[in-house]
């Protein structure tokens, strides 16, 4: 009698990335296409409701999603997510997190249940991918493990506060997202595995996504005849954008990223990776988005003031965005960037002359401060900066490579 042999049934494992492998993958800008929604809805939850309520339940639902975001840049720091049938646990994640934006409108409201199991689905993929991960590895288990704590308190606690309303809601989420972001740096970063390369490069994409979205909403809040006040905000807008972008990827991102990759695999590291790129990168975000809403409503009436919400989205967003250039900056080289600092608080300081003056002004006031700060910095750091960008000097905090045999 001939044994047939059985089929073989394939199994979910994940496949840890090669040490010196730092591509970001196709499947992880795909799954960026779904926080791209979520950004867009934010931004209009914001818009349809342009009171300061409104602005709090946009920066909240905007916080929650990005901690779901930065604990998937983590995972594929360390796993493939192309390989096998990981990619399957990620399109489901996807779905979740497509479920979890489109209720973003309501999120408060009929969908507040949804969005909060939508969530939950979210992060059990990500905890699950985790586990595999980890699997071999006590250190790194038990920071994983650590993260599920974190995790269940948040999602539980959103399911209560979808079953309340008003600022007992509100509280709940903050909370949630207090607990759930907070839980790495409780439980300690020393478990952790990353691509430092892979790492960095995968925040500069989100700030991309970020802006991208950001061009989306002004040119979604174009509801009349294209005026020559609307080309005005539009060329605005891009300015603004440019100079954001400018401001992070000119010198920030590549020295960053040179100092992220310099250091030896450990807690530092880890602990380096968290606060700036999981943490202060938040404020990057944010800011963008907010400047997104007030160049929006910008847009949409060149000839008037904005209302007190709008514009303080507009310049405190700006503001929000340098600080945490700033906070960024420090994080990485304990060194205080005084022309950002400044930048922002003459953003903040516009705040009170944007309540009076046309929208297209104050827009362009933001601008030239912008501008101002791009022009002084290539001025002090000409020289540096073309040295720093094409690899001829060390980033600063960048620690050298090690010798080899030779010494040389």
């Amino acid at each position: 009698m001939v044994s047939v042999p059985r089929p073989h049934t394939p199994q979910i494992s994940a496949t840890r990335r090669g040490d010196e492998d730092e591509r970001v993958r196709f499947l992880e800008l795909f799954f960026d296409l779904v926080f791209v929604l979520a950004l867009t809805q934010c931004t209009q939850l914001m818009a349809d409701e342009p009171t300061w309520e409104g602005l709090a339940k946009g920066v909240l639902v905007m916080g929650v999603l990005w901690w779901a975001w930065v604990g998937y840049a983590w995972l594929t720091s360390v796993i493939d997510p192309e390989e096998g049938a990981v990619r399957i646990v990620f399109f489901v994640a996807m779905a979740a997190f497509l479920v979890a934006a489109l209720c973003i409108p309501e999120a408060f409201d009929d969908d507040a249940l949804i969005i909060a199991i939508a969530y939950g689905v979210v992060r059990v993929c990500h905890i699950f991918l985790f586990m595999l991960a980890s699997a071999g590895d006590p250190d790194f288990r038990r920071s994983v493990l650590g993260l599920a704590v974190s995790t269940a308190i948040g999602v539980g606690l959103l399911v209560g506060a979808s079953f309340l309303d008003g600022w007992a809601q509100g509280a709940l989420w903050a909370l949630a997202l207090l607990l759930d972001a907070g839980g790495p740096y409780v439980f300690g970063a020393e478990g952790w595995k990353l691509a430092p390369e892979h790492f960095a490069e995968r925040h500069g994409l989100i700030l991309i996504v970020a802006l991208g979205e950001s061009i989306v909403a002004i040119g979604a809040g174009v509801e009349t005849a294209v005026t020559i006040g609307v080309i005005g905000a539009a060329v605005v807008g891009i300015g603004i954008a440019a100079s954001q972008w400018w401001v992070y990827f000119d010198l920030s991102q590549i020295a960053s990223s040179r100092r992220l990759a310099s250091m030896e695999a450990g807690r530092e590291r880890n602990e380096l990776a968290r606060d700036s790129y999981s943490y202060i990168h938040f404020f990057l975000v944010a800011g963008i988005v907010l400047v997104a809403l007030g160049m929006k409503k910008t847009i949409g009436d060149v000839d008037h003031s904005l209302k007190d919400m709008p514009a303080f989205a507009l310049t405190g967003g700006a503001a929000l965005y340098l600080f945490g250039m700033v906070a960024f900056r420090w994080r990485h080289i304990r060194s205080f960037a005084q022309r950002r600092f400044v930048a922002g608080l003459a953003c903040l300081a516009l705040f009170p002359l944007a309540l009076e003056i046309p929208s297209l002004a104050s827009a362009t006031i933001i601008l030239a401060i912008f501008v101002i700060n791009i022009v002084l910095d290539n001025r002090v750091y000409g020289e540096r900066r073309h040295e720093l960008r094409h690899g001829l000097a060390p980033a600063p905090g960048e620690r050298p490579a090690p010798a080899g045999p030779t010494g040389a």
